[in-house]
């Protein structure tokens, strides 16, 4: 929920920030704004991205013989 309401206040203040003339300032954070929103979205829909894995170690003791 405190996402929701984050992303409320930051367009808020980007709409607020257009209407005063700051429009210099605002297309300096529309990366961020992207990538917030962008970042949102996949925790709100689940990106579905499975974290890599190192492959599991082989127990002590079981090495193949060298030719």
């Amino acid at each position: 929920m405190w996402t929701v309401a984050l992303l409320a206040v930051v367009l808020a203040w980007s709409t607020v920030m257009t209407v005063l003339g700051h429009l210099a300032a605002v297309v300096t954070l529309l990366p961020s704004l992207g990538l917030l929103l962008q970042q949102l979205t996949a925790a709100a829909h689940g990106s579905g991205a499975v974290p890599a894995r190192a492959p599991a170690p082989e127990p002590a003791g079981h090495e193949e013989p060298q030719p």
